[in-house]
């Protein structure tokens, strides 16, 4: 553990690279996952976030040497029955998935034949990490019964969120958040978030008006959820933009190890590191 990157802030961020809204092409985020796995700071770094799509089409070929064993996270976007077949198709390209993540539903949908499906997929595999993407509407709680009893069961299932897009409703408030978080909390069930936590602190997005959640602000109202507070008091730190008042419980417990929350996806690694030594809660002062 590198001792400018917290063990509070290990695996903290995916690399997502190659989603929006970076886009970036992906011979050049494989080049660039290899500077940060190798970086000062490749402790705060989870594996490269590559889409099924991009696996099917061979895409990688020619990228990556088989011999340097690249593992990368597996977002289901060509739907559940063709992960399987995406799985098979690593092999020649010496990939290693630590983990997968597919959404069950979309939203306003039934999530309970989806997570049927996933979680019988889960069942086949060596020991993966499988992450479901729950919409935070309809069947919610349910699923996460479901998750957690499939967890309990020993397979290594957990829960994954959005938490921002292209429309403001899909930006849950924080009482929205809260209560997701305290929800996983109750069922000892760990979770993943995906989309539009740009920057440490909560914020306004200048351009399209919208209210971004802090990744330090979840860092912090998960903390405060473990430690037993319920849903007001973990949505008044997601809601918080004072700084001082976020950074607080992280710094607090930056030699802890990080509980419930597995970390996040960002199609940008210098920005979160960027943000998080200006904080004080990186030991860098470097930029990536």
């Amino acid at each position: 553990m590198s001792t400018q990157v917290p063990r509070l802030l290990s695996g903290l961020v995916d690399d997502a690279a190659v989603f929006p809204p970076g886009n970036a092409p992906l011979p050049d985020a494989v080049t660039a996952h290899r500077t940060h796995r190798t970086a000062w700071y490749a402790d705060m770094v989870g594996p490269l976030l590559l889409p099924a799509s991009e696996i099917q089409r061979g895409s990688l070929s020619g990228l990556v040497d088989p011999a340097e064993g690249l593992v990368i996270g597996l977002i289901g976007d060509t739907g559940l029955d063709q992960l399987p077949q995406t799985l098979d198709a690593l092999a020649p390209d010496g990939l290693a998935a630590r983990q997968i993540e597919a959404p069950v539903a979309k939203r306003g949908e039934d999530p309970q034949p989806g997570l049927s499906e996933l979680l019988a997929l889960a069942g086949r595999l060596a020991g993966t990490a499988v992450y479901a993407e729950i919409p935070l509407t309809f069947g919610l709680m349910g699923a996460l019964d479901t998750l957690a009893e499939a967890r309990a069961a020993g397979l290594p299932v957990a829960a994954k969120f959005r938490t921002g897009g292209l429309a403001a409703e899909l930006f849950p408030t924080p009482v929205e958040l809260a209560a997701v978080i305290c929800a996983c909390r109750d069922r000892k069930l760990p979770f993943k978030l995906t989309a539009g936590l740009h920057h440490a602190i909560r914020h306004r997005d200048p351009e399209t008006g919208f209210n971004h959640h802090g990744f330090v602000n979840v860092l912090g109202a998960t903390l405060a959820a473990v430690g037993g507070a319920e849903v007001d008091g973990v949505a008044e730190l997601l809601a918080a933009t004072d700084p001082v008042r976020v950074v607080e419980p992280a710094r607090a417990h930056r030699d802890a190890e990080r509980p419930l929350w597995v970390g996040y996806g960002s199609c940008s690694i210098s920005e979160p590191l960027t943000d998080l030594i200006r904080l004080g809660l990186v030991n860098g002062g470097y930029e990536a």
